[in-house]
């Protein structure tokens, strides 16, 4: 354009070359073209998300206009004021456009206000954000987009605490495009939050159907235009609030809620589902990063023998448990000891650092998800009345807890102790007393009473450790010293259960159910009776 004129426009900057033209060409027939370059320009810094360069651009094309219309107001968003102020020229009727510039406008103005939406959103600016993401609702766009706005409008308005709202968008997403399937998982998850399990589960159940039906990346889109939002807005928090969900993670939710929710045979249903998908090929592995519901895949079949534990299907969480144990014995070393603080130092020395602190972890994970199939194992012999072989996977699992040696005093359970370490002291535990309920059931009293002993050692005060020290110590006959713990216990103020304020793996929770002490009242009324 400035050649045309006999200009130059060496060694100038994109925004130099405009601001130059702008000046320098008033020529009437180029008036029209010259938008239009300028919406073009726009879309491509709208897409770079220079959104600077494009009000600089706007605000000199209209001081070349010179409307004299009114400014910006205070508070006002001055992008989308200068889009919407701007004054798109009259086109030739006979001149064929792939796409006008009153559409290049609105598709600008709609895109302008949803990307930075996402951006204040990204910022956690959550009021500023909501208010960018309507405006960008009531623009130019494909029902796609809409759909795509009113999901984030949702996941912005349940993170300004306001889940009614949040449903709301959502419900509005679905309603223009029933594929925008992100939308239905984020309602599950705003469900979730409101302790909705019903329509949680019924969420859950429709996202897996329509996932069966169009598997992630089976959508494609047709665009209508070459310009258009589809194509300018992309950034990493669209990507990660858009991001489709795996059937095999979908199902593992669902298994998920119903475990957690007691619903024990939809829950086991659910989870051999999950099992066979995992099983069926890489199509259905999910990356482990990011916002993945599903955890790691021995976490996941520990889960599901849990489940078929408390809907009494013994057998099949013993079997379920010889798979993470054979698949795990080869990855944990002999020995394994573990620092004070197992933390990354400022400054590492070459050949140590992230490498060799996250091996450490995974070990202590491994070691974790072997140990609990050996506890899961003996617990489950154990109500099969098979008492000599749950001792025998019972003292598998504390054998394999040895390898572990701890050093510091960052690493008791009284002092914040790294949670790989706390789990398998939570293991330990469960294993010891489930041991020593064994020993009792053989006769065995002395050395169910040293078990008991260690697992007051590993949690003091841990109600059920010191109920069945008591047990012990009664059938020893040595009632005085029975007593006078129970009074001990009787005296001391209730106890918090000891979960509380502490997340352990879902896996152990029938171990932990099967931990409880069953016989408190009858043991409390023989004791009072000797009092």
């Amino acid at each position: 354009v400035l050649e045309s004129f006999g200009s130059r426009g060496q060694d100038l900057s994109t925004e130099e070359l405009w601001q130059k033209v702008l000046q320098e060409v008033t020529a009437e027939e180029l008036r029209a073209p010259l938008h239009r370059l300028c919406a073009l320009q726009a879309g491509w810094w709208l897409a770079d998300r220079r959104l600077g360069s494009i009000t600089s651009l706007f605000c000199l094309l209209r001081q070349a206009e010179d409307t004299g219309r009114a400014r910006c107001s205070q508070g006002e968003n001055k992008l989308l004021y200068l889009l919407k102020a701007w004054q798109v020229p009259a086109e030739e009727a006979s001149l064929p456009l792939v796409q006008s510039a009153e559409d290049l406008k609105e598709t600008l103005c709609t895109s302008a206000a949803f990307l930075q939406g996402l951006l204040e959103l990204e910022a956690e600016n959550f009021p500023t954000a909501f208010s960018l993401l309507k405006e960008a609702a009531g623009g130019f766009c494909s029902k796609r987009v809409l759909a795509q706005i009113y999901t984030c409008l949702g996941c912005c308005a349940q993170r300004m605490g306001k889940p009614q709202t949040a449903l709301q968008h959502l419900k509005q997403a679905l309603q223009v495009d029933f594929q925008c399937l992100p939308a239905l998982s984020h309602a599950a998850a705003v469900y979730h939050e409101l302790r909705e399990t019903d329509a949680e589960l019924q969420a859950l159940a429709l996202l897996y159907e329509a996932l069966e039906k169009n598997p992630p990346g089976a959508t494609s889109s047709n665009p209508r235009f070459l310009m258009q939002t589809e194509l300018l807005v992309c950034t990493p928090v669209l990507a990660s609030l858009l991001r489709d969900r795996h059937p095999s993670e979908v199902k593992y939710l669902l298994a998920q809620r119903c475990l957690q929710d007691g619903r024990v045979a939809d829950a086991v249903e659910h989870y051999l589902d999950v099992l066979t998908l995992l099983q069926e090929g890489p199509q259905q592995q999910v990356p482990l990063v990011g916002s993945s519901a599903l955890p790691r895949i021995p976490e996941v079949f520990l889960e599901a023998a849990s489940a078929l534990e408390q809907a009494g299907r013994h057998q099949d969480a013993i079997t379920v448990c010889e798979e993470v144990i054979s698949r795990t014995t080869d990855l944990i070393p002999r020995m394994l000891r573990v620092e004070e603080e197992l933390e990354l130092p400022e400054c590492p020395s070459p050949g140590e650092g992230l490498a060799g602190l996250s091996q450490k972890k995974e070990n202590l994970r491994c070691l974790a998800w072997r140990a609990a199939g050996y506890l899961h194992q003996g617990w489950a012999r154990a109500v099969l009345g098979e008492s000599k072989e749950a001792i025998t996977q019972f003292s598998r699992c504390l054998g394999d807890l040895l390898r572990v040696q701890l050093c510091g005093s960052g690493v008791g359970l009284t002092e914040n102790p790294l949670p790989e370490v706390e789990v398998l002291q939570k293991i330990r535990l469960l294993s010891l007393i489930g041991r020593g309920t064994q020993f009792l059931e053989l006769g065995k009293h002395k050395e169910a009473l040293l078990d008991f002993q260690h697992g007051l050692q590993i949690s003091p005060g841990d109600p059920a450790a010191i109920s069945y020290l008591v047990l012990a110590l009664w059938k020893l006959d040595r009632k005085k010293e029975a007593a006078a713990h129970w009074l001990k216990i009787s005296q001391s103020p209730p106890r918090e259960d000891e979960q509380v304020g502490r997340s352990f793996p879902l896996y152990l929770m029938s171990c932990l159910q099967q931990a409880v002490f069953p016989h408190r009242e009858s043991l409390s009324s023989r004791l009072q009776d000797y009092l």
